[in-house]
């Protein structure tokens, strides 16, 4: 099932996984992206629930991003290689 969503986030993943020589990685890199991506998926869901409330629709902007943001945290948290854990940190 793992090969199945690598192959289909593989655009993404390409971007974070290419590059050549050392990188730094720690395993609790994975567990805090992993956690950030999450806590970017429930800030998205209370902006969509005020946004629905309040009936004002300018809130979709933040909405967007943070559930953009959720989402790449979470596919290159689960389904990425240690290179692009350290890619997204910045510490390749």
């Amino acid at each position: 099932m793992k090969e199945v969503m690598r192959k289909l986030c593989s655009p993404l993943l390409g971007m974070f996984e290419s590059g050549e020589g050392e990188y730094d990685y720690r395993p609790s890199h994975r567990t805090i992206l992993i956690v950030l991506g999450l806590l970017c998926f429930v800030i998205a869901s209370v902006s969509l629930t005020v946004t629905m409330m309040t009936g004002e629709f300018a809130g979709i902007i933040p909405i967007m991003l943070f559930l953009l943001t959720g989402l790449v945290c979470e596919i290159v948290g689960l389904l990425g290689n240690d290179r692009a854990v350290a890619r997204i940190w910045k510490r390749s």
